[in-house]
Parts: structure tokens; C-alpha cells; sequence
């Protein structure tokens, strides 16, 4: 079958690589759509993420959706052919933080098209996928599997607004309109916050997350229009002068969620604000659970199909890549493996 592999910084091919019938307690899914992720550009790109550099082929892709193909022997789980979506994590399920219920924070989990460990976890950029059977999620009924390609990042958008907590009326700045970003303000707008501000550097993903649910977006370099005293602040791009922002534009008392993933290393921080106003600061780190919420939010309509701006064949991989990059024509870019 058909895969989109890196083998290093800049070298993406698509290439054969060998099926795998699924074992006792897996599921064989035949991937329909994969999301390419900010983590799958870094592979691409850079050759890593963070500290974890590819050391050998790499299959890439978390975020994919597609149907049932085969159940291992033995294995209970949906019928061949039924729509389904992937959880991308298998925590350990032993360690301190599975048992206190926080697998997401596993410090043994696997994770789909992660150079973390080694040997590497193949991710879903292919034409079929064998996971445990417990990472099978059923589409609800209508839901789309071309929409349902946004459950993976709508649930780290989900796990990171339950980390503000209670956001019904309040005032919340989200810094970076990427696409978790954009999928970070349809989920405060529906769970009601009261005014939701967004700052990027790029006016084309400004307008895509006034379409999700914004009620006002600035230019990050306007710093005088920058709001003031906000409640909560989600910081959604990795960049270390919007944490800066975040903590700036904070309320006393408030709370600051880091969202993106920030470069290796040290980074500056207003560690005296943190002090001085008695700010929260919390990460948010992938998602547990929340892939059923968001499935269910996607079946009843929530408003993020701006999100999806281009579909490319799997043959073109190398080109949607490229264009995932470009953040003044594109969104989230999803391949069609079928």
C-alpha cells in the first residue's frame, strides 16, 4: 500500500510499505482522510519535534478518519465498513497519571506518527491502519467522514478550554488563528464564553476565525489594540513573544493556558506579572477523552467547516505539505488516502 514517509528534514516521498493483518484486540481501518498537523510540518521540515529527531522512516500523520476493514480474531468492535475515527494515543494505562485519569499525560504512551520512541509509532498517512480496538470511535449518524477529520484537533482545542475552566461570560484572548486556534474559539463559543478576541500575524487567518465564532481579531503587531484585563487567555501558537502577550493582557487573577507547543529550550517569561497578579499558568497537552465530545459537536453542526480549506490526493503529499505551510492561503490541509 501507499504511505506518506519522511526519512529526514526535507525529504518526504511517497513510497510502498507493507499491510499488516491486526492481531487479537486490534482493528484494521482503511484510512479515508488524514489532517496534516503543525507536528507532521516539523518532521517534514525540520526533521523533528522538539528533542524527538526522525532515526529511521517515518509514516507520518494523527489526525484520520476512514472504515472498518478487518477485525483481529477474537476482537468485539464495529461491523467491516462502518465510518469510524481513530484515537491517536494508547497510554500505558499502569503509570501514575493513567491511573489518576490523565492519560494524556502518560509518560509511556505511543502515539501515532511519533519519533518519540524507538522504534518510531507509524502514524495514519497510509492507506490502512491497525490500532487497538479501544481507539475505534463510531461516526455519529450524518456526521461526515470529511468533517470528521477535525475530531483530533477539536478534542486538543476541547481538552485546552476545559484547562481554562468555567468560561460561560467571560472575556478570553486566544493568540494564533492556526487551525487549533480557530477550532480553540468554536469551542469557547459554544461553551459560552462571552467574548472571544483573537490576535495573529495573518490577516487571511484572522477572517477564518472571525468565521468560527470570533468577536474581534487584531494583528498581533497592533500591540495598542491588543485587548485588556481579559479573563482568560489560551495561548494557541508556540510563540514565545504571544505568551508574553497572554500574560500581559491577563487580568489579576487570571489564567493563562499554554496550547502551543514553544521551541526547544528556555524561552522568556514575565515571571514577575506571574507573581505580582497572582496569574495562573497551566499547559494543556493533547486530549483524553474529549475525541467523543468532539464528535458529537461535529454531528450537531458546530460551525468549524472554514477550518477545511484544501484536500490534496495522497500522490500530491509532498505538495500538501508545502501549501499546510503557507498559513496566508491555507487552513488545514487534509489528504485523501482512498
Amino acid at each position: 500500500m501507499l504511505a506518506c514517509v519522511v526519512h529526514g528534514a526535507g525529504d518526504v516521498r511517497v513510497e510502498d510499505i507493507a499491510r499488516r493483518s491486526p492481531a487479537a484486540g486490534e482493528v484494521s481501518v482503511s484510512v479515508a482522510y488524514g489532517g496534516i498537523c503543525g507536528s507532521d510540518l516539523h518532521y517534514a521540515h525540520r526533521g523533528g519535534v522538539g528533542d524527538f529527531l526522525v532515526e529511521q522512516p517515518l509514516v507520518l500523520g494523527h489526525e484520520v478518519v476512514g472504515t472498518v476493514e478487518e477485525l483481529g480474531q477474537g476482537t468485539t468492535g464495529p461491523a467491516v465498513g462502518t465510518p469510524v475515527a481513530v484515537h491517536p494515543a494508547t497510554p500505558c494505562g499502569v503509570c501514575p497519571e493513567c491511573l489518576d485519569g490523565r492519560q494524556n499525560v502518560c509518560r509511556d504512551t505511543r502515539y501515532l506518527g511519533s519519533a518519540a520512541r524507538m522504534p518510531h509509532v507509524q502514524g495514519g498517512f497510509a492507506q490502512q491502519i491497525v490500532v487497538p480496538a479501544d481507539q475505534i470511535r463510531v461516526l455519529p449518524t450524518g456526521l461526515s467522514l470529511e468533517l470528521a477529520v477535525l475530531a483530533e484537533p477539536l478534542s486538543v482545542a476541547l481538552h485546552a478550554v476545559s484547562r481554562a475552566g468555567d468560561v460561560r461570560g467571560r472575556r478570553v484572548l486566544v493568540t494564533g488563528a492556526g487551525p487549533i486556534g480557530c477550532l480553540t474559539v468554536a469551542a469557547l463559543a459554544h461553551a459560552g464564553a462571552d467574548a472571544i478576541f483573537v490576535s495573529d500575524l495573518v490577516p487571511e487567518a484572522l477572517a477564518i476565525a472571525a468565521a468560527v465564532g470570533a468577536t474581534s481579531t487584531v494583528l498581533a503587531t497592533d500591540t495598542e489594540a491588543l485587548p485588556t484585563d481579559v479573563d482568560i487567555a489560551i495561548e494557541a501558537s508556540g510563540a514565545p513573544p504571544a505568551l508574553a502577550t497572554c500574560i500581559s493582557s491577563v487580568k489579576r487573577g487570571g489564567r493563562v493556558v499554554q496550547l502551543g507547543l514553544l521551541p526547544p529550550g528556555s524561552v522568556p517569561l514575565l515571571g514577575n506579572l506571574l507573581v505580582t497578579r497572582e496569574i495562573e499558568l497551566v499547559g494543556a497537552f493533547r486530549f483524553g477523552t474529549e475525541i467523543d465530545e468532539a464528535l458529537r459537536l461535529l454531528a450537531d453542526g458546530l460551525p468549524v467547516e472554514p477550518v477545511l480549506t484544501q484536500t490534496f490526493p495522497l500522490s500530491r503529499s509532498v505538495e500538501a505539505i508545502a501549501l499546510a505551510g503557507d498559513r496566508v492561503r491555507a487552513s488545514k490541509v487534509v489528504l485523501d488516502l482512498r
